[in-house]
């Protein structure tokens, strides 16, 4: 994430939060967001933790988690157009890398698993969609346009172009067709319940028409 003044960064977070959140109506609303305050003080933190000044940066980061409900480890790397919808809750990690055109929803972990060393958090691709209360936990790759369903817990590598849910999250979509990022809908996300009962039903109707048509021919 580029290094900006406060002014461009307020500019940048109007025309990018106006693309995320339709109730936003005037810049000056912009500092009303957790997320503005939280990835703003990210950057100051990173910057020392870049410099090996941990203490000082892991200070600034705990006083905005406080103050936000938004948790970034300074030594986490973030892309541009990075977004945290609401906030509360989210936490993300040390090792954590995260591309471009993100954006996470309230109660969001990008974590550990506890058992690792060294890189122990996720690399999240760009144009990602987390949703909420999503946990994805330990060293591994988000491809690039996925989207997570809000609850889903994540544990495995996650290929480009589909999408994720459930416990732990299974992939129940994939296409070549990159969404747009301004497309954040959480909810209209197949129930892998459902569409493994749906192949289920075509599967029993392609052997019931089999199992007719052979005993026509046995007739």
């Amino acid at each position: 994430m580029k290094k900006v003044s406060f002014e461009d960064y307020l500019q940048q977070q109007f025309e990018l939060i106006k693309k995320r959140d339709p109730a936003i109506k005037t810049i000056k609303e912009v500092e009303l967001y957790p997320s503005f305050w939280a990835v703003w003080e990210y950057m100051k933190a990173h910057e020392l933790f870049l410099k090996g000044e941990f203490y000082e940066a892991r200070k600034i980061s705990q006083k905005a988690a406080r103050e936000t409900g938004i948790e970034i480890h300074p030594g986490a790397q973030i892309g541009e157009n990075f977004f945290v919808d609401h906030g509360h809750g989210v936490v993300v990690g040390e090792t954590t890398i995260v591309g471009n055109d993100v954006t996470l929803y309230q109660g969001v972990t990008l974590g550990g698993t506890g058992k690792e060393h060294g890189k122990r958090h996720p690399t999240v691709g760009n144009n990602v969609l987390i949703g909420a209360g999503a946990k994805v936990l330990g060293s591994i790759t988000i491809g690039d346009n996925v989207k997570v369903g809000a609850g889903s817990v994540v544990i495995t590598d996650i290929p480009s172009n589909t999408t994720v849910v459930g416990v732990p999250g299974h992939v129940v979509k994939r296409d070549d067709v990159r969404y747009e990022v301004e497309n954040l809908d959480q909810i209209d996300i197949p129930d892998p319940i459902e569409v493994e009962l749906e192949e289920l039903r075509k599967e029993n109707e392609a052997l019931k028409a089999r199992i007719e048509k052979l005993e026509k021919l046995m007739k």
